[in-house]
């Protein structure tokens, strides 16, 4: 490991000689008797942390620390003075200095000022360079990653912005579909119109069929009033049916004949009342297995599903997770009022090896209850929830010196597709495209695996 490099601006040699010898262990320590020496090695070379006496013969150390801070800002300064004050910390914190530092002080009180330094130093250039990643990675609106599995929904969702054609965007919960529903309508040619939401699992039969198609006056007790209904209100603009899946059976076809039709008839009503909308439909559900056991209609499904839009869950995005969480930690520390840039090394580590099961949304409740919780520039691995510090990822590999952990190859392959299963919520269909096998057949295999289950 490369030993931090040391810049020191002091203008007594015996003390610059005292402290090259005790940081010389574990610090690369060159050093100046004069400020105006010390910045004109600073432009020639890399330091990653420079320390200057307050009292020079010329430039004192606030000017030098001032220059350094306009020249060379990723250079922390530490300051250090025998004639320590309230106004001369204050005026060294002004210049920027990133710490400072009352003679006589002990050496090892300098030296782990210094590993902080080194380590603001280096938590900075990281925060650049993901900041950086965030401004240059791939995105559609608000839709934020750079895995290859989202660049092909990026060029999915280009291709289809501008068109009326239905979307279906089906991802498990917490992946982002209503952000992709409004990143898509933003886009559009229809950008222009309203977005109109409505969760179809949010309320009953009755209540969501006047809800979507409207009403007349006195269809109902209370219905004082004619509603015009969503897909009127959409007129123009995009109609979001969240969790569709969820869609009660009995208006399943009064839904296909609007869709087909482009026309909606209110409750209670005699007429019919034609709406331009474009449609994208949502859901966290298995619909083409949901269509085999009758539970979705076969027809509305194909309907609804001219363009599907798959969200990949956040566990298969990859180093995504750390782009969206130092896009959360900026959004939500400016929020807070707090100056926070980033996440420890370690804390990475915990959000790249956490599975992640609530998506994008877990990540983001994560962000923001660390942010509430931190006291430092950093996001510790402290901050986090007990769940992502204490997570083992678990595993399949056997142990090939006990023979009882050698099976036979069919239940290494049951296990393996029984955990992608499990992986992706029991969605069967995308469960058959990461396994690379057709629904049918790993349909197959499941049902002899419930059968051996059962015998």
């Amino acid at each position: 490991m490369t030993k931090p490099r040391v810049l020191l601006a002091e203008d007594d040699e015996d003390m610059c000689r005292l402290i090259e010898a005790a940081l010389q262990p574990r610090m690369h320590v060159a050093w100046r008797t004069g400020a105006a020496e010390a910045l004109e090695l600073l432009s020639g070379d890399e330091y990653d942390v420079v320390v200057t006496d307050l009292n020079m013969k010329g430039m004192n150390g606030i000017d030098l620390c001032a220059r350094i801070v306009e020249s060379r800002p990723d250079v922390p300064v530490v300051v250090v003075t025998a004639f320590g004050s309230l106004e001369t910390a204050i005026a060294s914190i002004r210049a920027g200095a990133y710490d400072f530092l009352t003679k006589p002080f002990d050496v090892e009180e300098l030296g782990l000022t210094l590993d902080r330094a080194v380590q603001h130093r280096a938590l900075k250039r990281e925060v650049r360079l993901l900041r950086r990643a965030v401004e240059d990675s791939h995105r559609f609106e608000d839709v934020l990653g750079a895995s290859p599995s989202m660049r092909q929904v990026y060029d999915l969702l280009e291709r289809v912005s501008d068109s009326d054609a239905s979307v279906l965007v089906t991802g498990e919960s917490g992946t982002g579909k209503e952000v992709v529903a409004r990143a898509l309508h933003r886009r559009g040619r229809r950008r222009t119109g309203p977005f109109v939401a409505i969760n179809c699992a949010a309320m009953p039969e009755a209540l969501l069929e006047s809800e979507l198609f409207g009403h007349a006056r006195g269809a109902y007790t209370d219905a004082k009033t004619a509603e015009r209904g969503l897909f009127v209100e959409a007129s123009g603009g995009t109609l979001f049916l969240d969790e569709i899946g969820d869609m009660p059976l009995g208006l399943q076809p009064k839904l296909l004949r609007a869709l087909q039709e482009k026309k909606v008839r209110p409750v209670g009503g005699s007429g019919e009342v034609p709406f331009d909308a474009r449609v994208i439909a949502a859901t966290n559900r298995d619909l083409e297995s949901m269509v085999e056991e009758q539970r979705f209609r076969e027809d509305l499904y194909y309907r609804i599903n001219v363009i599907h839009v798959p969200l990949p869950p956040l566990r298969a995005r990859g180093g995504d997770v750390l782009l969206l969480a130092q896009h959360l930690i900026d959004r939500f520390a400016t929020h807070a009022g707090k100056r926070v840039v980033g996440l420890s090394a370690k804390a990475a580590e915990k959000l790249l090896a956490y599975g992640w099961p609530g998506n994008v949304r877990e990540l983001s409740n994560c962000i923001e209850r660390a942010i509430a919780l931190t006291r430092y520039e950093e996001l510790s691995v402290e901050d986090l929830p007990e769940k992502v510090r204490s997570y083992r990822p678990a595993s399949l590999v056997f142990s090939a010196d006990d023979p009882s952990e050698i099976l036979p190859l069919e239940e290494v392959e049951r296990r393996y597709i029984l955990r992608v299963v499990d992986s992706v919520g029991g969605n069967r269909s995308m469960a058959a495209q990461l396994l690379g096998v057709d629904r049918k057949t790993l349909y197959r295999k499941l049902e002899r695996y419930a059968a051996r289950r059962d015998a």
